[in-house]
């Protein structure tokens, strides 16, 4: 009776409660507004400034397109678009991001099963082989690799760049994928493997259903770093390779009072992570909430 009571009397919901409450809130509140306008002034300034004339963006600051409105036009975009250097490294950027990210899941998502779940000899010291890779700076490999794809023959091609992100996305992703399926309870493949399932059907049906999360946090993470890539782009590409990174950067070489088309290329650089960004946070967030459930 005097546990009920006590229980009751800290669970009774009282004005200076309700108050320290909103207090809490409100500073975190505050607190994630003040991030929020910190994060996103520079995109908008970005935005806006490829909405602008050279002639204006030279006078005045972009802020003071709200006061004059009429500075607003599409001429930037138009004259990128026409530009064949700028939509070739567009695409180019998609041959290399998207292929990047799917490889970089699928033998990420098989390795880190066989890691998690299947026995096989040398399996512990070939986790470690990968744990170590993780730490190898990339740039200790862009001279051996150079000389390796120049020997190969695909030195500056779109190819080179996709094994280049393959091979040193692959730590990382084995290593996130096997650490998220050892989270899923044994029984649910002891139970499958009762059943008559093979390893494949076991993969396929269980093992990536409940992994999507993980999946796709992965797949936002790789297709983020390659698209903003431009070290690797600039070493291993040629004028008919390059994305979008280093054409924009080769703009600037050229031209560097070039505003308007420098704004413009790196808003059009930056716009598609952010869609793939919010199309797929949810699931961003589920592998985050999944991870602190353990």
């Amino acid at each position: 009776m005097v546990s009920g009571a006590a229980t009751h009397v800290r669970g009774k919901k009282t004005l200076a409660r309700t108050i320290l409450g909103f207090v809490d809130k409100g500073v975190v509140n505050a607190v994630l507004v003040i991030v929020a306008i910190f994060w996103l002034v520079p995109t908008l300034g970005l935005f806006l400034s490829s909405l602008r004339t050279v002639g204006d963006s030279a006078s005045s600051g972009w802020w003071t397109i709200f006061t004059t409105p009429a500075q607003l036009t599409i001429e930037n975009y138009a004259n990128l678009l026409a530009n064949p250097t700028i939509t070739g490294s567009f695409w180019n950027t998609i041959l290399i991001a998207v292929p990047t990210t799917i490889f970089v899941v699928i033998f990420g998502a098989l390795a880190g099963y066989a890691f998690a779940w299947l026995t096989f000899p040398g399996r512990d010291w070939l986790l470690i082989v990968v744990i170590v890779l993780l730490a190898v700076p990339l740039q200790v490999a862009l001279i051996p690799l150079a000389r390796m794809f120049g020997t190969l023959g695909i030195f500056g091609s779109i190819f080179g760049v996709i094994l280049f992100h393959v091979a040193f996305g692959l730590p990382f992703a084995i290593f996130l994928l096997r650490n998220f399926f050892t989270q899923i309870p044994a029984e649910l493949l002891e139970a499958a493997r009762i059943d008559g399932a093979s390893d494949w059907r076991i993969f396929v049906q269980v093992i990536l259903p409940l992994g999507g999360p993980a999946i796709a946090s992965l797949a936002i993470f790789q297709f983020l770093w390659t698209w903003n890539d431009m070290l690797v782009a600039l070493i291993f590409t040629d004028s008919g390779s390059q994305p979008l990174t280093v054409a924009i950067q080769s703009q600037l070489r050229q031209f560097g009072s070039n505003i308007d088309v420098l704004s413009a290329g790196a808003f059009l650089s930056m716009i598609v992570p952010l869609i793939v960004f919010f199309a797929f946070q949810r699931f961003f967030v589920q592998a985050l909430l999944a991870g602190s459930q353990k």
